[in-house]
């Protein structure tokens, strides 16, 4: 299995959706040296196929079935409702995606690799992801898990994609997706929720709400920084910083005291059911 961005040597990559993350994808793959001349994308939205080709200078059309029919690998980036819709936009074309070809890599939240398995011809090679909103500063995380017809080589070509933003991991079955999906794709939002509590904590100390926050989105990039660079357990970084009877474990002892851990416990945890409920699992 080839690794790293070499597993996209000669792969053109086509896009449907001109969203946030079809950018992202793309101007990642780009930085890491990917000629955009091997890069598409369609979008039926003109605004939106404007704005990637002025931002990345890829090209880009009306025509979904353009993409799949000049693309190795199609990523799919919409929202999960239109994903079925364009399925069977593809399914009544006079001729539809040939068997086995192209790669297709869905980011549609919560959609099943079933869902593509029976809209698209028998053996078609489908692989799932779960990337997350970090990826816009190529600093994601993404999960992915592929489908029984995709080879070792497609896994590779999975990897390299996401990598190209961030961090990237095989999941060894779909329904990880779900906490996936609950972990590090709702994460941000609850890291924003902190760090707005934490600016806001600063400022009822007395420091100046820009120099708060500031401070607080850095220490939060630091302190992640750190644990990914580093091979110690989280708890031990932790304690790290807590000295006897110091400031840091008055803090901790209020977290505790509130139910902080508990209270990610439970986010995760709803958030991966309800990840669940919109799959029908």
């Amino acid at each position: 299995m080839s690794s790293g961005i070499d597993a996209l040597d000669d792969k053109r990559i086509g896009f449907i959706g001109c969203g946030a993350m079809a950018r992202a994808l793309a101007g990642g793959l780009i930085a890491a040296g990917i000629p955009a001349d091997r890069l598409r994308a369609s979008d039926l939205a003109d605004s939106q196929r404007e704005e990637l080709a002025r931002a990345l200078g890829i090209e880009t059309t009306g025509s979904n079935s353009e993409i799949v029919a000049s693309s190795d690998v199609v990523v799919v980036c919409l929202k999960p409702h239109v994903v079925s819709p364009m399925l069977a936009d593809l399914a009544d074309l006079a001729d539809p995606p040939e068997r086995g070809r192209p790669l297709w890599i869905s980011i549609a939240a919560g959609v099943p690799v079933s869902l593509y398995a029976e809209a698209l011809p028998e053996g078609a090679r489908i692989i799932r992801a779960m990337p997350n909103t970090p990826a816009l500063v190529g600093a994601g995380a993404t999960a992915f898990c592929a489908g029984r017809h995709a080879s070792d080589e497609d896994r590779a070509v999975a990897s390299a994609l996401f990598s190209a933003v961030g961090l990237s991991w095989e999941a060894s079955n779909e329904e990880q997706l779900d906490a996936v999906t609950g972990l590090s794709g709702s994460g941000p939002a609850y890291v924003f929720l902190i760090l707005e509590a934490l600016g806001d904590a600063g400022v009822r100390q007395g420091l100046p709400r820009d120099a708060a926050y500031r401070l607080a989105c850095q220490t939060v990039y630091g302190a992640a920084k750190l644990a990914l660079e580093s091979d110690a357990h989280p708890g031990a970084l932790k304690d790290q910083v807590t000295t006897p009877g110091g400031t840091t474990i008055a803090g901790l002892e209020r977290l505790e005291t509130a139910g902080v851990r508990a209270a990610l416990y439970d986010a995760v945890a709803a958030a991966t059911a309800r990840s669940k409920e919109l799959a029908g699992r």
